[in-house]
């Protein structure tokens, strides 16, 4: 066993990532305070060739140094959008078709595990502030929540690690390991 050499990754460059097949999946960040957290989510979507990230309210927007240090580059390739308010990113992506799905606890959320996303349909995945969780205003707007099961004595996750999860998992329910994802 061997590390690769990133000659050997086959890579996309950022010209081939914009014309390359995408996942059917938006990240909405709603009003996130770290600028380390969007970055990491800007590079998590380049990873999984998503496409694209609304940027909503107080979220920092690139080109800005703290999201650059994890975002390694990929505020180039991942296609973003702001949004001052959060309620005409979600009406904008409803009027595109997109179903969506808050990722929050509510008396009604599906846990991610039972969550079957359907391959004909596009989604939009969206994140609420680090303290507060997705803005009440919001909910009546979703078309359903998912929730991450968790059963330590925290019920929250980093908004980067729980992007990271439900990415991967829609991923793998979607099945879009193919060629022509280069997956």
């Amino acid at each position: 066993m061997r590390k690769l050499k990133t000659t050997e990754m086959n890579r996309l460059t950022i010209d081939e990532f914009k014309t390359a097949p995408k996942i059917p999946v938006v990240i909405v960040l709603d009003n996130i305070r770290s600028q380390n957290n969007v970055g990491s989510i800007f590079r998590t979507a380049d990873a999984f060739r998503l496409e694209s990230i609304c940027l909503c309210g107080i979220t920092a927007t690139p080109p800005h140094r703290e999201i650059n240090k994890t975002a390694l580059g990929s505020t180039d390739s991942v296609s973003w959008k702001y949004f001052t308010d959060t309620t005409i990113a979600l009406e904008s992506l409803h009027k595109e078709g997109y179903i969506i799905l808050g990722v929050e606890q509510t008396n009604t959320s599906i846990p991610l595990n039972l969550f079957q996303p359907q391959k004909e349909k596009k989604y939009a995945l969206i994140f609420g502030n680090e303290v507060n969780g997705l803005d009440e205003a919001l909910i009546p707007l979703l078309d359903d929540c998912i929730e991450i099961p968790q059963y330590g004595t925290k019920h929250s996750l980093n908004i980067s690690v729980a992007a990271g999860i439900v990415i991967w998992d829609f991923l793998l329910n979607l099945k879009t390991f193919s060629k022509e994802m280069q997956l």
